[in-house]
């Protein structure tokens, strides 16, 4: 049995530690995340604009599902203007957004010069502008996309290694570009030529814009096999377009001799083309991904109330690399998913 005085000291050690513990609970209970309230105060009143070169293709399909989620879930509002590859309409809907201001404008920029000078109007209009994937040749605060150099000398290193010294094969390549004056073809030719220039073991005996359509880069490819029959292989600016220069490829029953290089924003027709044997390798650069960094510089921008010119930062997005070799059907995305 326990003496009086074990009893006291046991009870006593009891309220104790129920005092204490109730003086911890006051504590966590008093205790406040300084941050949240202001965070989602930043969204209140706030509105986003987005100009896509056009929509319903996946790439910016999917960057405004990704604004108009966060929209929807923390209240600001977010507006699409679709200049359906119209330029002039493109102009005319920032030039209205302008006079609107909003206070963030999304850009996908068609050519790295048609909107530079309304960019550096929208700025000084107070606007804070995000570029995403097609930059201008005005910087704006935020870059969001692809590092175009690095993509073009992926696309050629793998050329020199499928179709180079001591690979057996002619050495002939193709090069099909979108629009020739989009960041997309303009940085992304730079990047192939960083690698290919001066080698004598490569052959580049096209390089052509089918200005990202598909019919046409089938038709240039076409023409390139019936001049070259050795081709060893294609690399094409998008995935989308590149579908062409696959149908092509299979037509001339030459899948099994030409290597189809390709790249474009990681959504399901990427995994079904590696897989059916049409593409050989996919760069993605994960549209998803790139929505939610759109979204997180829009944050930060509201949270931190930034003014043009404040910050010049690019998030290039990281690669995702889709092959036979390593392919998970879990890398690709759809809008149904």
């Amino acid at each position: 049995m326990l003496k009086r005085n074990s009893i006291k000291k046991l009870i006593l050690g009891l309220a104790t530690a129920a005092t204490f513990g109730l003086t911890a609970n006051v504590a966590m209970a008093e205790l406040k995340d300084e941050l949240r309230d202001p965070y989602l105060e930043s969204f209140k009143g706030k509105k986003v604009a987005f100009v896509p070169v056009a929509m319903g293709v996946d790439l910016t399909e999917g960057w405004a599902d990704g604004i108009r989620s966060a929209a929807d879930k923390y209240g600001f509002e977010f507006v699409v203007r679709d200049p359906n590859w119209s330029t002039d309409a493109g102009t005319q809907a920032i030039t209205a957004l302008i006079a609107e201001k909003p206070d963030i404008i999304v850009v996908h920029n068609p050519d790295v010069q048609s909107y530079a000078r309304l960019l550096k109007k929208a700025e000084k209009a107070g606007i804070n502008v995000i570029q995403v994937n097609m930059k201008s040749s005005y910087s704006t605060n935020v870059y969001v996309g692809a590092d175009w150099v690095e993509m073009g000398e992926a696309g050629a290193n793998e050329m020199v290694k499928r179709c180079g010294k001591d690979s057996g094969k002619s050495g002939k390549v193709a090069i099909i570009q979108g629009v020739l004056t989009g960041a997309a073809s303009v940085y992304q030719i730079g990047g192939v030529m960083n690698v290919l220039e001066g080698r004598d073991d490569i052959e580049i005996v096209a390089n052509q814009a089918a200005d990202w359509d598909a019919s046409k880069a089938k038709a240039i490819t076409q023409t390139v096999l019936q001049q070259h029959p050795d081709l060893c292989a294609v690399f094409g600016f998008w995935d989308s377009m590149t579908l062409g220069v696959g149908a092509a490829v299979k037509e001339a029953g030459k899948l099994d001799q030409v290597a189809i290089l390709t790249n474009g924003g990681g959504n399901q027709m990427a995994c079904d083309n590696v897989k059916s044997g049409i593409f050989d390798k996919v760069w993605s650069y994960d549209v998803p991904g790139q929505a939610r960094d759109m979204v997180d510089m829009i944050k930060v921008i509201f949270q931190s109330n930034s003014k043009p010119g404040d910050m010049r930062v690019a998030l290039y997005t990281p690669l995702k690399v889709i092959s036979m070799e390593n392919f998970d059907p879990t890398d690709c995305w759809s809008m149904k998913k």
